[in-house]
C-alpha cells in the first residue's frame, strides 16, 4: 500500500451519505468503489447477514471470502427491515443520506411505504435513489428474480463463450454483477453531477438483463452487420487475426495483433519476415479467412520459444500479447504489486481500487465489518439511545 490509504487523505466523494441495502455482489460492488472513494457507507443487513457472508470455503473468521472481496470501507448495521420499528431507524438513517442504493425484488419498498415516487421522494427530494433488479419492474420478464449465470445464459453471453465444437460456457467469474455494480456506480455519479445543476435527486434504474446485453460487443454490432447468428470461437476474437492464445515451448502465449503493421513486427521478431507478405496473411481479412493455417505457422515458430522471456521481448517491441498467467502468479508480479492491485488492512487482503485519481486517491480504511458489528456506533450516532436499543435488541429488530 502507498501514501493513498491513509485515513486522513480525502476521497472524491468525501461528505456524500450511501445506505446500502444491497447484498450478494452488484450492489455492495458499486457501494465499496464508493466507499474506496471516500463516500460514508452504512451497509443494512438482516439479522441473519448478506447470503453471501455464507457462499465458501473458503472462510475467514467465519465469513466467506466471497462476501470480504466486495464490502471493505463500510460501517454494518442488521436490522429487520421488515418490521416497523427497523423501518423507522431506515427514514432517520435517511435524513441526511444522499444515495439509497437497494436490489430487492420489484415492489418490496412499495408494500414498505417507501416507494421511491410515492413516498421517498416527496420526503426527501435530494435523495438518489438507486435500484439493481433483475429485469426491471414491468415488461414481458418484469418483477423476476435475475441470477448473474442466469443473465448470462439468458442475454446470450454464454452463446459466444467456449470452444468452436463445445456446449456454451458460463464465464468464469460474475461479469453481469460486476458490470451491474459499475453501472449502477456511474448512475449514481450521473445523478450526483445533476443534482448540482438542479438541486434534486432521481432514480437510477439498473437491471441485470440490460447490463448482459449490453456487454455484447463485438457480437451485436456484427449480427446487426451480418444478419449471421455469432457462434463460439474459444479464445479467437470473431473479427481479428491473430488474436487467440497458441502454444510456445512450455506455455501459451495471448497474441492480440490489431493491425498489419503489429503483424509484420511479430513476423520480424520469430524470423520469419516473409510471413507478413504471404497473400493469405497479407491483411486482417486474409488472415481470418486462413486462421487454421495462420495458427499452424505461428505455432510452429513459437515451438522454439519459453513463453514468459518472449511475451516481454514482443511486448517491448510493440507486439501485443501476454502470457496466460494463473491467479497466484498474477497477486505475486511484481507489477501488481506496483499498482496498489492487493490491499492489506491487519489480517484482511483485498483487491485494489482501478480507479487511480491524481488528488483524491482511494482510501483503504476498514475491513469488511462483522455482522452488526457498527450497529451500536450508527444508532448512537442517529441519537436512539441505549434503552431503546436494547427493547429494539430484545425484539429481534437489531443485532450486534
Amino acid at each position: 500500500m502507498n501514501c493513498a490509504t491513509a485515513a486522513s487523505v480525502t476521497g472524491a466523494l468525501q461528505g456524500i451519505k450511501v445506505v446500502d441495502l444491497s447484498r450478494v455482489l452488484g450492489g455492495p460492488y458499486c457501494t465499496q468503489a464508493l466507499a474506496d472513494h471516500g463516500a460514508q457507507v452504512i451497509k443494512l443487513e438482516p439479522p441473519a447477514g448478506d447470503e453471501t457472508r455464507g457462499w465458501g470455503p473458503p472462510f475467514v473468521d467465519g465469513t466467506a471470502s466471497y462476501f470480504l472481496g466486495a464490502n471493505r470501507n463500510k460501517q454494518g448495521i442488521a436490522l429487520d427491515l421488515s418490521s416497523e420499528a427497523g423501518r423507522a431507524i431506515l427514514w432517520r438513517l435517511l435524513e441526511d443520506a444522499d444515495v439509497l442504493i437497494e436490489n430487492f425484488k420489484p415492489g418490496t419498498l412499495a408494500r414498505w411505504g417507501m416507494d421511491y415516487q410515492r413516498d421517498l421522494r416527496p420526503r426527501l427530494p435530494r435523495l438518489i435513489h438507486c435500484a439493481i433488479t433483475g429485469f426491471g419492474a414491468d415488461g414481458p420478464l418484469g418483477g423476476l428474480p435475475g441470477y448473474d449465470a442466469v443473465i448470462q445464459a439468458m442475454a446470450g453471453l454464454m452463446s459466444v463463450n467456449g470452444e468452436r465444437d463445445g456446449g456454451a460456457l458460463r464465464i468464469g467469474l460474475p461479469i453481469v454483477d460486476m458490470v451491474t455494480g459499475l453501472n449502477a456506480m456511474a448512475g449514481i455519479l450521473l445523478a450526483l453531477a445533476e443534482r448540482e445543476r438542479s438541486g434534486q435527486g432521481q432514480s437510477v434504474d439498473v437491471t441485470l438483463y440490460d447490463c448482459g446485453v449490453s456487454l455484447l460487443h463485438p457480437h451485436l454490432p456484427n449480427y446487426f452487420g451480418s444478419g449471421r447468428t455469432p457462434q463460439r470461437s474459444g479464445n479467437a476474437h470473431p473479427n481479428i487475426a491473430p488474436y487467440d492464445s497458441y502454444r510456445c515451448a512450455d506455455a501459451p502465449i495471448f497474441l492480440a495483433i490489431g493491425n498489419d503493421r503489429q503483424f509484420a513486427k511479430l513476423c520480424d521478431h520469430l524470423g520469419a519476415p516473409e510471413l507478413a507478405c504471404e497473400p493469405r496473411f497479407l491483411d486482417n481479412r486474409s488472415r481470418c479467412a486462413h486462421r487454421a493455417e495462420l495458427t499452424a505457422a505461428l505455432e510452429s515458430l513459437l515451438s522454439g520459444h519459453a513463453c514468459e522471456p518472449l511475451a516481454h521481448a514482443l511486448m517491448a517491441a510493440g507486439v501485443p500479447c501476454g502470457p496466460v498467467r494463473t491467479v497466484d502468479a498474477v497477486v505475486r508480479h511484481a507489477h501488481t504489486a506496483h499498482r496498489d492491485m492487493v490491499v492489506e488492512i491487519g489480517a484482511y487482503r483485498g483487491t485494489g481500487s482501478p480507479i487511480k485519481l491524481s488528488r483524491t486517491p482511494a482510501t483503504y480504511r476498514s475491513a469488511p465489518p462483522a455482522l452488526g458489528g457498527d450497529t451500536r456506533a450508527v444508532l448512537d450516532a442517529l441519537g436512539i439511545d441505549a434503552s431503546t436499543q436494547h427493547r429494539l435488541r430484545e425484539a429481534g429488530v437489531l443485532k450486534d
